[in-house]
């Protein structure tokens, strides 16, 4: 079970990393701003896979090497939103 803490931080964690997700995204993203955050989810928990199937999540001093992958599937989930989200969405 996910504790409350658990959820706050991997939201953050989310904002964090769809953020700098699509920073490093080529080409304009038009998703809004939800989509970005579980881009960012997405990159985090399938970041934290790869650095673990790596070796390198739990490190002595910063995770760079969790960070960095974290930050790569967060560009390509946005990439990947931004593909399938609907390019033409009525405001009212």
């Amino acid at each position: 079970m996910w504790s409350v803490g658990a959820i706050i931080g991997l939201l953050i964690a989310g904002i964090v990393l769809g953020v700098l997700g699509r920073l490093l995204a080529p080409g304009s993203q038009k998703i809004p701003f939800w989509l970005t955050i579980v881009a960012g989810i997405v990159g985090a928990l399938v970041g934290n896979l790869i650095a673990g199937a790596f070796g390198v999540r739990d490190t002595p001093g910063i995770d760079w090497w969790r960070h960095i992958f974290q930050i790569i599937v967060a560009a390509i989930a946005v990439v990947i939103a931004a593909s399938v989200y609907p390019k033409s969405r009525a405001r009212t």
